[in-house]
This record gives structure tokens, sequence and C-alpha cells, in this order.
């Protein structure tokens, strides 16, 4: 292997080194971008223009959806373009900015899920206090604070990492600059900031996972009392969700980043990133809208002839003025 500490840059090598199961990954990744792409549009697409659906938990489901579609556009079309083209060399200023909003997006979509449990927590459990709390100027605050703090954590995660001195190849058994991963070329004992800061960033994580966790121990309680089985149904297909994707991306991405940094590499770092990066992602459109029958109808009423009809005759207004 060429010798890679003289340059800049890092070597991706996440995947395969034979070409054609690269073009094999390279599809399979271009596939499952535009599934992720084309649900967190329709998403957000839909809980703009549906006015039913103008209410704090799809205002939230809204931005996580822009999380979501952001997340994944990070990571994933660099590494379609190193796999194509059979190099996985990334600049030194391109991995920064891939740092940066990885940990960013990724520290937002934490916090964005925590909210979304408190909106459940207050809808369900205190619904004559919901419109009090939960008025439009709270939400708007709590999803800045969300973005405010996914950009400090990743602002600080890419300072410390990029003030490590790199002593091995640089090259990253991951498909995407991953802190982790990254780590495992530090010298010996340079990288105990990052390894503090992450320590503090798992604790915040833990504090976000332990609010939810609350939340929903109180929100099942109170659905366990209703006395109908309909609205019990309706409550768990919502929360259920929920819980499940915030089980989902916090246990894939604590394996990943709660593991001490070692010189092998292991297939299961690639798995769990796939999951965090990836899977959860794509994922997510589905699952929110599934077993919402607000979403499926707004949806269908999206889609339907009559809708396109009246979206092209208010388009052809404008354009006549």
């Amino acid at each position: 292997m060429t010798n890679l500490t003289s340059i800049s840059g890092f070597l991706l090598m996440g995947f395969s080194d034979d070409h054609k199961r690269q073009i094999l990954h390279a599809l399979l990744s271009l596939v499952t971008y535009l599934l992720a792409l084309i649900g967190n549009f329709l998403i957000i697409t839909i809980t703009t223009l549906d006015h039913r659906l103008h209410s704090p938990m799809y205002y939230f489901l809204k931005h996580l959806s822009f999380l979501d579609l952001c997340l994944i556009s990070v990571t994933v079309p660099q590494c379609i373009a190193n796999l194509l083209m059979n190099n996985g060399y990334i600049s030194i200023d391109q991995c920064i900015l891939q740092v940066f909003f990885f940990i960013a997006l990724a520290s937002s979509e934490v916090a964005i899920l925590t909210v979304m449990s408190f909106d459940r927590y207050v809808a369900i459990c205190q619904p004559l206090q919901y419109e009090t709390i939960m008025d439009p100027c709270a939400c708007q605050y709590a999803v800045i604070a969300v973005w405010i703090a996914g950009g400090l954590s990743g602002l600080m995660h890419t300072i410390v990492t990029f003030s490590i001195p790199f002593c091995e190849e640089r090259v990253i058994h991951q498909f995407f600059c991953d802190i982790p991963q990254m780590l495992k070329l530090a010298c010996s004992y340079e990288f105990i900031n990052e390894i503090a800061l992450a320590a503090f960033t798992t604790s915040v994580a833990f504090i976000c996972l332990t609010s939810i966790v609350l939340s929903y121990i109180c929100i099942f309680s109170t659905v366990l009392r209703i006395p109908s089985a309909e609205g019990q149904t309706k409550v768990f297909s919502t929360c259920l969700p929920h819980l499940f994707v915030v089980t989902f991306f916090l246990s894939t991405t604590g394996f990943e980043f709660l593991r001490s940094p070692s010189n092998s590499q292991s297939s299961m770092d690639l798995t769990f990133s796939i999951f965090y990066t990836v899977i959860t992602p794509t994922l997510n459109p589905v699952i929110y809208s599934l077993r919402n029958e607000a979403m499926k109808a707004a949806l269908r009423k999206v889609l339907s002839k009559e809708e396109f009809a009246q979206r092209k005759t208010c388009l052809k207004a404008i354009f006549k003025l």
C-alpha cells in the first residue's frame, strides 16, 4: 500500500477492493439514497402543504426529515463517487466538512428526537396544557436550540479531531471520515482531548435518552389507563414508531462511538455505521407514515389528480402575474 503519511488527505477503504463489488455497492447505495431522498422529501412536502398537519408533532417531524435528508447526503454521495471511480481519496478540506456536518446533524437528530418525545408526553399526559406549553413560539425556539446545539457539537468535535497529529498511514477503514476510525490513526495518547469530548457528548446523549425513556414510561402508563382500545391503538401507533427510531439510532451510534479505538479492522464497525448513517434516514419516512392514518390520508391527497390539477392552476395564475 502506498505510504500516505506525506499527503494531506485520507484514503477511505470502507468496502471491497474488487471493482465489480464496488459497482454493486455503488448501485445499492444509490438506490437507498434515492429512496431516502424521496421518502423524506415527501414528508416535508406533505407536512408543509396539508394544513391539517400544521401541529407541533408534524412540525418536529418535518425537521427530523430534513435532518435525515441532510445526514445521508453528507456521506453517501461521496461514497458512491469513490466507488464508481475506484478511488477512495478524500481531501483534508472535504474530510473536515464531512466531520463537521455529520456530527452537527447527528447531534441535532438526537436533540430533535428528545423534543419529539417531550411533545408526545405533554400531548398525552397533560392534554389540557398542551396548547399553552407547545405554542408556536416555543416550538420555534426548540428547533432553533436543536440546530444551535448540533452546530456547537459539530464545531467542537471538528476542532479537536483535526488538532490531533496523525502518525499512522492515513487509511480510514470506513466509507466516510468517521471520528472513531480516525482516532486509530492518531499518535499514542494524543487523542485524549477527543476522548474527553466524546465522553461529554455521550453523557449529554445519555441524558437525552433518559428523558426519552422517562417520557415514554409516563406515556405508556397513561395510555394503559385509557378505557377505549381504539384510543390506545391510536396513541401507540404514533408513539411506538418514535420509540423504535430513538432506540435504533442511539443504540447503533452508541455502539460505534463508545468502543475504544483499536488498530484492527472490524466489519462490525462498517455494519453499525451503515445502520445509523444510511438505514435510519431511509426507514424514518416509512416508520412514521406506515401506521399514521393522517399521514397516509395527506399523502393520498397530495398525490391525487385533483390536487395536482389545483396546484397546476395555482402555478399558472402565479406565472401570469
